[in-house]
């Protein structure tokens, strides 16, 4: 069962989050679409979303439009824990925290750089820029940032099956 989906349906649950905005910290909305395939039907959810921190230690947050905290996601180095109103469950790394909730590895670590523009400097790979336009392309994501300078990130991955990962940057909350 989707982890998330769940947290989606019992968001009212969740308790309100903090009222003072952390330095450093990126807000907006995010969109996830993850394709169908084999015999997995596609999935898909939008959140706002307050993420702090970087690859090897942070907080994702993904809450309703009135604000309530739908699920949050927290690493450091060793492990990563995933809260829901259902519960807090631990995962050895963001990797597998990502797979079990949405059946597929997301680049979750990488994140935080790609929504500030850049490649993530972990990266085994080299990011490849891409041509043409604005972007590059790291851990076989396609980061499309075309319109970055109004706050918007698109990264897509070809699949199977095909994810598409969409970003929107508030100002503040």
């Amino acid at each position: 069962m989707w982890v998330l989906l769940a947290a989606l349906a019992l968001g009212g649950c969740a308790a309100p989050p903090a009222a003072t905005p952390a330095i450093g910290t990126l807000y907006g909305r995010l969109s996830l679409q993850v394709e169908a395939h084999a015999d997995r039907p596609a999935q898909s959810l939008s959140a706002a979303f307050e993420l702090r921190g970087n690859a090897e230690s942070g907080e994702l947050r993904l809450s309703t439009p009135l604000g309530t905290t739908l699920a949050a996601a927290a690493w450091a180095p060793g492990e990563a824990t995933l809260s829901t109103p259902q519960g807090q469950t631990r995962y050895a790394d963001l990797d597998a925290l990502s797979f079990a909730t949405f059946g597929e590895t997301l680049p979750l670590r990488a994140l935080p750089d790609w929504l500030k523009g850049q490649a993530w400097a972990g990266a085994a790979q080299p990011a490849v820029a891409l041509a043409p336009g604005p972007g590059f392309t790291q851990l076989g994501w396609h980061i499309d940032l075309a319109r970055f300078g109004s706050g918007q990130v698109l990264a897509v991955r070809a699949g199977p099956p095909a994810v598409r990962l969409r970003a929107q940057l508030d100002d503040a909350p």
